[in-house]
């Protein structure tokens, strides 16, 4: 018996681009066979490993795409060391509805409070939302503007060339930034 069939089915999802059902299909087919489940119900559960798998490939891609300095969740954030941090608000934010409408969130306050903390928590969520996210600091903003950008960003936000209507920086430790 000949293993060519074998080394062309594999040698397609290769070229298809199917890694998981590369890794997967010979032990699937077998337990799918043992359970007596037909070629229809095979296919579904290995197209459903495929997926499963793209997305957490996807996701992984993201986070390293946004350059975060810690892997840091919602879910480890300690709420109760801040009370005054509004949790249902943070966990809305993470629902990630304000991105969608082009919104800005300012994180401000003392160092220590968290504010970090939870813009990487916001980011993650973004990154498993499918969102792309890329993460800084002001202080990082700050080096990269060069003398004509931020002439330009002046000259732009209002008449007369005064500041920007509204600034947004974090402070010292950084993380969440923008202006409008």
């Amino acid at each position: 018996m000949t293993d060519a069939p074998a080394l062309l089915l594999d040698h397609h999802l290769k070229a298809l681009k199917l890694p998981t059902f590369v890794r997967e299909y010979a032990r699937l087919s077998r337990q799918c066979a043992a359970e007596g489940q037909d070629h229809v119900q095979f296919l579904a559960r290995l197209v459903e490993l495929e997926l499963i798998d793209r997305e957490r490939r996807m996701i992984e891609r993201r986070i390293k795409a946004a350059k975060f300095p810690a892997a840091k969740s919602l879910d480890s954030f300690d709420f109760k060391a801040i009370p005054a941090l509004n949790k249902m608000q943070v966990l809305e934010l993470a629902r990630c509805e304000w991105i969608e409408r082009r919104e800005n969130v300012i994180a401000l306050g003392p160092s220590g409070t968290g504010k970090t903390h939870v813009a990487l928590g916001l980011g993650l969520a973004a990154c498993q939302k499918g969102l792309s996210v890329g993460f800084t600091t002001a202080r990082t903003n700050r080096r990269r503007a060069t003398p004509a950008a931020l002439a330009t960003a002046r000259s732009q936000a209002m008449p007369g060339g005064s500041s920007p209507r509204k600034e947004c920086s974090r402070s010292r430790d950084g993380g969440v930034g923008s202006s409008r």
